[in-house]
């Protein structure tokens, strides 16, 4: 049985559990409630009044440019302050006086559609004073929690037309209409699809077995072995090539056909020089006045010739022009052609030989 001073040495160390247990929950309630500078900081009271509360509630969060800076002690109307008769008593750190004006304003913001109320003090454009104590804001608006559903209400609106349309299309996907509604209620579709399932897994069971063209590709070594080979061969055209084997080899490697074409190259350049220079017979035609003169002059008399021939003068221009003696000509080659067949039919007729002796 323990003793009593076992007994008084747990009650005290659980007394003084119990005592750092509390000390601890009013660490965490001054934590909780550092946002307005802790119970024992230094406040500052503020009013403002407004046409309508928007349901917000003691203990709201304060806030300024978004940041929380106190809460609100109380809301009550004034019905002598109509028609803002809404008083909403707020209090604020000492802290952010600095950030505070005497023309700064107050209105009653909510946290989204369905979200509590709570006060924002706007100072973006303020330029007066820091405020005293119970000091008054001027009111920038009070929406209620109807206004936030009626700024809603076109988004509802088209929420019900979406829901609407997706209605309809179910219904008519459900009704088979449409692309996907063949799809889903089309029995014969579906056992089209199913055949085509069925197809393709005895294609690919096929393939799989080494059955048919792709089923060898897959499955029978021949083709690797045979691209291997390939390979291989590929490998010792290229090896001969870099080695110079070869025709190809010795053009790529032999500097034999530089060579011969350098030299080509420069008995061309070393030509065209003595062309340019008037040398050797191109030389002369590129080069030589009296010669282009008597070439011009050759042509222009054989162009005379051609015109001459082309108006019918002369013997050519008379064979070229003249139809009667086109005509007279053939007949003649005719007539011709019937005697030697005739003399060569009987020549007795026509070689008749008389010998006459004196």
């Amino acid at each position: 049985m323990p003793s009593r001073k076992d007994i008084q040495w747990s009650q005290l160390r659980v007394g003084a559990l119990v005592l750092v247990a509390t000390a601890v929950l009013i660490g965490l309630i001054l934590l909780m409630s550092g946002s307005s500078g802790g119970p024992f900081a230094r406040k500052l009271v503020l009013r403002c009044y407004f046409e309508n509360a928007a349901g917000l509630k003691n203990g709201a969060p304060v806030t300024l440019e978004g940041v929380t800076i106190g809460n609100v002690i109380h809301v009550r109307v004034v019905p002598e302050r109509s028609p803002s008769p809404v008083e909403v008593t707020m209090r604020v750190g000492l802290q952010y006086l600095n950030a505070l004006h005497t023309d700064s304003t107050a209105s009653i913001a909510q946290a989204g559609v369905l979200g509590d109320s709570y006060v924002d003090i706007d100072s973006a454009h303020a330029t007066g004073p820091a405020p005293a104590e119970n000091a008054e804001f001027k009111a920038s608006g009070s929406p209620s929690i109807q206004d936030v559903i009626r700024t809603s209400d076109a988004s509802i609106i088209q929420l019900q037309g979406l829901l609407r349309k997706i209605e309809i299309s179910v219904d008519s996907i459900n009704n088979g209409r449409g692309t996907v509604g063949e799809l889903l209620n089309n029995r014969e579709l579906g056992r089209k699809i199913t055949t085509i399932a069925d197809d393709l897994e005895t294609i690919t069971g096929a393939i799989a077995q080494g059955k048919g063209s792709l089923g060898k590709m897959i499955t029978d070594d021949t083709l690797y072995t045979r691209a291997s080979s390939a390979i291989d061969r590929l490998d010792k055209i290229t090896t001969a090539l870099e080695e110079g084997k070869g025709s190809a080899g010795k053009l790529l490697k032999d500097d034999t056909l530089y060579n011969n074409l350098n030299a080509a190259a420069a008995n061309a350049n070393q030509m065209a020089a003595e062309i340019n220079a008037g040398k050797g017979a191109l030389g002369k035609l590129a080069k030589d006045a009296e010669f282009a003169a008597k070439l011009d002059d050759t042509v222009s008399r054989l162009d005379s010739i051609l015109k001459g021939i082309d108006e019918g003068k002369g013997t050519l221009g008379q064979l070229a022009q003249n139809r009667a003696l086109y005509d007279h000509a053939d007949k003649t080659l005719e007539e011709s052609q019937q005697l030697v067949k005739s003399i060569r039919e009987d020549p007795k007729k026509y070689l008749i030989i008389r010998l006459k002796l004196f």
